[in-house]
């Protein structure tokens, strides 16, 4: 006999989230992911002048409000093919990596590690280092990590006025243009993130960290080490968290950070089981409402409407399904550094596939990757040079632009008519990992990775479950519009 179990709320989530849980032989038989929260931006933005899109889709969420910016911008840009200015492309990308690497540290410090802190821990011979370090509130490593994440976030002060929900992103590129002193000061920034990262998150240069291309390599190197990362893996090791959460589904990345050159991160789709990678095709991208609460509409989400249905008897959530070339996808940074081919990442994939382990270890060494990335970036602003390029726009046909947010890929498909909003539908990451099934009966990211998790009879081993949603980090109020 099978029961259900229903999960939720959430606490250290973005956003209202519940699971329903259908439990045989003390295991996770099929799985329910529901947003219970309806947003409404999409309808919001409808009718209104084009750039007060600006001032509105940012507000759909406080902590990824760049990526919601720039997303927005992107979109309006391909409307009319313009191009940014140089200096406010590279701009833009520091205030997004700003705020993508202190989503990753917000995560793993505040979001993340607290789970192994719990009391159902106490007899693993980690625990008590563990709560020291990490127990939400009076955990150790909030005086360090709060500051450096702060002191990020200054960032947005220089380029943007202020964060979130700023409106120096525009079209054209960035509305403030930054002078030598400014340089100066944000290249402090930056080396004081880097601090932080070798002494207390890695506990090594970044340069050996991102030296590392095997799992045997990795192994090899966090012997000895008391650093925050090395504290993780021992724990992975000890509850074989490479073994839990995991799927087999393709990974989506639509290119991450596009510089005047070239994207930091290529676009592209990587299967985890053949290893085999291919092109990102954005036509093969389709909206699924079977097992929404919405009306049925196009699946093309540059042709849909949203219309609420909280009514439909088939429905059990107000996430879209999110469907690639016809199937589920997995995004986030394991996506991105998977498609990009970075070389640890790679080779975690081909031992263990996509689980709770190769997701937390995909972040960090994506936050390494940046953190480098940005001083290269703020000494290539050229300080002679504008910020923003003020070509007249038309603001009439459709455009879709993406980013990646820390969570992943990030879509806005717009239509414009005659200067105002005929159409906007937003598909955010979390849409993607924690969508309902479709049509065809198939499961979402999140609701295949839960199924085969241990939690016993009575749910009294759920923390596995929470385990593996964190391993998403989900944001829900980008998933449901």
């Amino acid at each position: 006999m099978s029961r259900r179990l229903i999960i939720g709320p959430f606490n250290r989530v973005e956003g209202d989230l519940e699971l329903r849980l259908d439990i045989a032989g003390g295991a996770v038989a099929s799985a329910e992911v529901s947003a219970p929260l309806y947003r409404g931006f999409e309808q919001m933005l409808l009718g209104r002048p084009a750039l007060d899109g600006l001032a509105l889709v940012p507000r759909i969420c406080g902590i990824c409000s760049v990526s919601q910016s720039l997303a927005a911008v992107a979109a309006l840009r391909a409307v009319d093919g313009i191009a940014a200015a140089p200096n406010g492309v590279i701009a833009a990308n520091l205030a997004h990596a700003a705020e993508n690497v202190a989503d990753h540290l917000t995560h793993f410090y505040l979001f993340f590690m607290p789970d192994f802190a719990r009391a159902s821990y106490a007899a693993r011979p980690w625990h008590d280092e563990i709560a020291a370090r990490f127990k939400a509130v009076q955990g150790s490593a909030l005086a360090q990590m709060l500051p450096a994440r702060a002191r990020l976030l200054q960032i947005m002060g220089l380029i943007a006025g202020k964060w979130p929900h700023s409106l120096a992103f525009q079209p054209g590129g960035t509305t403030r243009a930054i002078d030598l002193g400014e340089r100066v000061q944000l290249l402090s920034i930056i080396a004081d993130l880097r601090g932080f990262l070798e002494s207390t998150l890695l506990g090594d240069t970044l340069d050996n960290v991102l030296a590392l291309d095997s799992a045997d390599a990795l192994d090899a190197w966090r012997l000895g080490r008391s650093s925050d990362f090395a504290r993780f893996l021992a724990i992975a090791d000890d509850l074989k968290l490479d073994q839990l959460g995991q799927i087999a589904l393709p990974l989506l990345s639509s290119g991450g950070y596009h510089g005047p050159d070239a994207a930091l991160f290529a676009a592209g789709v990587y299967d985890p089981e053949t290893a085999a990678p291919r092109a990102f095709d954005p036509s093969l991208i389709t909206e699924d409402v079977t097992r929404a609460w919405m009306r049925d509409t196009s699946l093309s989400p540059a042709c849909a409407e949203t219309l609420p249905d909280a009514d439909k008897s088939a429905g059990y959530s107000w996430c879209k399904a999110p469907r690639l070339d016809g199937q589920p996808a997995e995004v986030g940074a394991l996506a991105r550094q998977a498609v990009d081919g970075q070389p640890l990442i790679r080779d975690l994939l081909q031992r263990a596939g996509p689980s709770v382990a190769t997701r937390v270890i995909a972040r960090l060494i994506e936050t390494a990757r940046l953190a480098i990335t940005m001083q290269h970036w703020a000494m290539q602003l050229d300080l002679r040079q504008p910020f923003l390029d003020h070509t007249p726009r038309r603001l009439t046909g459709s455009g879709v632009g993406f980013v990646e947010a820390a969570r992943g890929t990030l879509g806005h498909f717009i239509e414009l008519g005659d200067g105002r909003i005929r159409r906007y539908q937003i598909i955010a990451p979390t849409t993607w990992n924690f969508s309902p099934r479709d049509r065809l009966g198939q499961a979402g990211p999140l609701e295949q990775a839960l199924v085969g998790t241990v939690v016993g009879d009575d749910g009294a081993q759920s923390v596995a479950v929470q385990h593996i949603v964190r391993s998403f980090d989900p944001c829900m109020v980008c998933t449901a519009h």
